[in-house]
């Protein structure tokens, strides 16, 4: 069975920063990608990075130059660095998995999706 669990969100001033992490179990595709998805209220989710497992890597314009993605294979856990964040970050984040390596930050084509960890950025 495949699971994915967000863990990392908190409320921070504007300007700060937080770390996120998934924590994938049962993934073992040899190919895939790998995002980070956020969701804020009365919008839509959003595919804002991507890494896949050629490590190649996608950004949303809006996250470009402040947010880094990365995996850590020992620990087959999905990070996503934001620095500099700002109140229009304020979302509910999703980690989200499949089992394709091309990079795509469209949420259809995306198979397995975590609980979400909310990040709330005040001014």
């Amino acid at each position: 069975e495949v699971r994915l669990e967000d863990s990392g969100g908190d409320s921070v001033q504007a300007g700060g920063s937080l770390r996120l992490s998934c924590r994938l179990t049962g993934f073992t595709y040899q190919y895939y990608c790998l995002t980070w998805f956020r969701q804020a209220p009365g919008k839509s989710r959003e595919g804002i990075a991507a890494l896949s497992s050629e490590s190649t890597t996608m950004y949303a314009d809006s996250v470009k130059g402040r947010f880094t993605i990365s995996k850590d294979n020992a620990k087959n856990t999905l990070n996503l660095q934001m620095d500099n964040l700002q109140p229009e970050d304020t979302a509910t984040y999703y980690c989200a998995a499949r089992p394709f390596p091309q990079l795509t930050l469209d949420r259809d084509r995306y198979n397995y999706w975590g609980q979400g960890t909310q990040v709330t950025v005040s001014s």
